[in-house]
């Protein structure tokens, strides 16, 4: 059974059995693009209903606990299966910060499935608000400043729980000065996850 985390407002939850799902789906399309350079063709009629609903996911692969990689959107185009699958594989191949996994890495990769709420716009008034309103290990962030945009996963207030911190490197991952959130208004967004890891 994969391992499960909830960090969700939404009553319409995935089954530990759909995201164990999606961890196969993540991993078989891994290893058909490493193996053979060919996309998993996955037909939806064999697909839990669920699964075969519009969603946005994250996949993020680690080795050994350290990031290897890590690509989601965070606005539902596909179905969640589908989704689930271009992006494992885009975690594998397009994450700029790594060269691309090789096919003996999967052996040691474990892989993570997080499955997003539509981001809401966060109402503040001023930096300060943002202290009381973003809640740790819950929230996944979004900053937005013109054409400029990034994101932080819930998870990541693991490894960054000071919400000054989270904002300044948030703001640094997005290209602009670390401090901007504290020197102009721009927009914050924020979103839950359903997370399932394979187990180790």
């Amino acid at each position: 059974m994969p391992k499960q985390s909830q960090a969700t407002s939404t009553s319409d939850l995935l089954s530990s059995e759909d995201g164990e799902q999606l961890l196969v789906y993540a991993r078989q399309a891994l290893e058909t693009w490493l193996y053979e350079g060919t996309f998993p063709i996955l037909d939806l009629k064999g697909v839990a209903a669920r699964l075969r609903h519009v969603g946005a996911s994250f996949v993020t692969l680690t080795i050994n606990e350290q990031l290897r990689g890590c690509v989601g959107a965070l606005e539902p185009t596909i179905p969640l299966a589908h989704d689930v699958q271009q992006h494992a594989i885009a975690a594998a191949t397009q994450d700029f910060r790594f060269p691309p996994v090789q096919p003996f890495e999967l052996t040691e990769i474990v892989i993570e499935v997080s499955c997003l709420t539509p981001p809401r716009l966060l109402g503040y008034q001023s930096p300060d608000d943002l202290f009381h309103l973003l809640r740790p290990q819950i929230d996944g962030v979004v900053v937005m400043d013109g054409t400029r945009r990034a994101t932080f996963l819930p998870q990541v207030w693991q490894k960054i729980p000071d919400h000054r911190s989270f904002m300044n490197l948030l703001c640094q991952k997005m290209g602009s000065p670390a401090d901007i959130w504290l020197k102009k208004k721009i927009e914050v967004l924020t979103y839950q996850v359903q997370v399932f890891q394979e187990s180790k």
